[in-house]
């Protein structure tokens, strides 16, 4: 949006109008993965690096760094719907649904990791790749590049039940 007084140049409007809400935004996806990291144990000797894992599994390194982008870029897709203001129903319907894939997304950690168990992990995945699709749907109503910075994790969650389906036939 641009503001211009008569005579003069033209003014854009700040692109992070409340860095407040940003860095909310980007602490609370993250603080989902740091409580989904609690039970998430890879470690030598722990249950994950006993099962058998596809060819495809990639190094444990790369899990941290990815997850970390990923939660940084759903808080500052989080902030933009959010900052449409939550008053207007169609941003409410999409702050609930992000809300749920959050909870859904830090839940498969307690079903694969803390109860071992690639069934479960897998049932729930499914689950939360379809709350993931909604969410991306809802946001592309509210704020277009919301649901584009979605994309990622999207992509990352479809690999990670690619993944999960492997792993529990493997174990099965």
């Amino acid at each position: 949006m641009e503001h211009q007084a008569p005579g003069s140049q033209p003014v854009k409007a700040p692109l992070i109008r409340s860095p407040g809400k940003l860095v909310a935004a980007v602490i609370l996806c993250n603080l989902a993965g740091i409580l989904g990291s609690l039970v998430t144990i890879t470690g030598e000797g722990s249950w994950y690096s006993t099962i058998l894992k596809p060819s495809f599994n990639p190094p444990g390194f790369l899990f941290g760094p990815v997850w970390t982008l990923l939660y940084i870029l759903m808080g500052i897709s989080l902030y933009l719907v959010w900052m449409e203001g939550p008053a207007r129903k169609e941003v409410r319907l999409a702050l609930i649904a992000f809300a749920i894939q959050l909870g859904l997304n830090t839940l498969w950690s307690f079903l694969f990791f803390g109860l071992q168990s690639p069934f479960l992990g897998l049932v729930e995945i499914v689950i939360l790749w379809i709350s993931i699709v909604a969410t991306v749907i809802l946001f592309y109503r509210v704020n277009r590049t919301a649901a584009i910075l979605l994309i990622p994790y999207l992509a990352w969650v479809s690999f990670a039940t690619f993944l999960t389906y492997n792993i529990w036939i493997l174990n099965g």
